[in-house]
């Protein structure tokens, strides 16, 4: 990777507040603040009625280091299984432990999410994180239900499942228990290594076809991806993931994804090559998107960490982007379209061709599904 020149603080806030397309006006939080985050701002969310930003003013008595700490919500939520109709997705339903998550990636799509919340889909994605506690309980209460008919559920659509609270709360162990008992088919998207910590679980699953990890690695190079991915697990640990599970029988999908222009676009051989040689038996790759509040979370990253490169990698976004920073349109908002999403694609094709890595996953069983025992069910007239 080219090296880059890192701009002071004074000199980001400067290029930010003056003519940085809209981020004109914004508050960087001042780095001794803002210490493993992915985030650069804490611009507050879209439904909220007033507009306010966290940053360093110089009043504050904190030591560096403490504003930003992670702040764990406890949440009985009242549903477990979401759904969605979206015919870019290999699935209808999924589950999601956790709200926010704490590997900081700046480029994360699931960000905007948490404006819902009363957040920013800056820091407060990264901070403010909410533990799903009767995660377990509802989902056991959702399959026992006689309408319910078995269908693939993803594990971690809009948050990381195994991002570093579940090795204290252990909510997404707790739901994969209740998925291995009623033999339910499920695919676990995660960049964490912590994965492997529940092999017994997932070889069980995988002995009759109903489960598959799929790791994203978006970066070989160790610097990179700890500006990328802030808390996540270091490529080689993620590389040694894809190792065990497959040595354990658990079919695995490597997803380079993000790629973005002139930032990690040219490692995808390459990280293609690394996980297929670690058993890897699928691929999959989704051009960066920026949709709503990432647009702007993304760009401020870039002046921070590649200012010599904003202009070129948003010129090349939106050559693949139908002129824009964002095409929300299915079909083509995870591809792009244009010469260099084109060459992109052929390039992932022609790499996954010569590994032997297959685009096109095969369907997990559901002919095996039994529903949670009856009394689980029978709550539900007492509650």
């Amino acid at each position: 990777m080219g090296l880059s020149v890192q701009p002071s603080f004074e000199a980001i806030e400067k290029l930010t507040r003056t003519r940085d397309g809209d981020l004109v006006g914004r508050i960087l939080v001042d780095p001794a603040l803002n210490r493993g985050r992915g985030a650069q701002s804490n611009t507050s969310g879209r439904f909220e009625r007033h507009h306010r930003e966290d940053f360093a003013d110089g009043w504050a008595d904190e030591a560096p280091g403490t504003v930003f700490e992670t702040v764990e919500h406890i949440e009985r939520a009242k549903t477990i299984i979401s759904k969605n109709q979206s015919p870019d997705l290999g699935f209808d339903r999924s589950i999601n432990p956790y709200r926010g998550c704490a590997h900081g990636c700046p480029y994360c799509y699931a960000r905007p999410t948490h404006t819902y919340l009363g957040h920013s889909a800056g820091l407060d994605f990264e901070r403010d994180l909410y533990v799903k506690v009767n995660a377990a309980e509802l989902l056991k209460k959702e399959l026992a239900q006689a309408r319910y008919r078995p269908r693939l559920i993803n594990l971690g659509a809009n948050t990381d499942p195994y991002q570093p609270l579940e090795r204290k709360h252990r909510i997404t162990r707790s739901v994969l228990e209740v998925l291995a008992e009623a033999r339910h088919p499920v695919i676990i998207v995660t960049k964490s290594a912590l994965v492997v910590r529940d092999l017994d679980l997932l070889t069980d699953l995988a002995k009759d076809n109903l489960v598959r990890v799929a790791l994203s690695i978006t970066s070989m190079d160790h610097i990179l991806s700890r500006k990328l991915e802030p808390r996540a697990s270091t490529p080689a640990r993620r590389l040694e993931a894809v190792r065990l599970l497959s040595e354990a029988g658990v079919p695995v999908e490597v997803m380079a994804s993000p790629m973005i222009p002139a930032i990690n676009d040219m490692e995808l051989e390459r990280i293609l090559d690394a996980a297929a040689a670690q058993g890897a038996r699928y691929a999959s790759m989704i051009l960066l998107r920026l949709p709503l509040e990432v647009r702007e979370i993304f760009r401020e990253w870039l002046l921070t960490h590649f200012p010599n490169k904003v202009s070129h990698v948003m010129e090349l976004v939106r050559g693949a982007r139908n002129g824009r920073d964002n095409d929300p349109r299915f079909g083509s908002r995870f591809v792009g379209e244009g010469a260099y999403a084109t060459i992109l694609q052929q390039r992932f094709t022609l790499a996954t061709k010569r590994l032997g890595l297959s685009n096109r996953q095969p369907p997990l069983r559901t002919d095996l599904f039994r529903a949670p025992a009856a009394e689980d069910a029978q709550l539900d007239l007492f509650g």
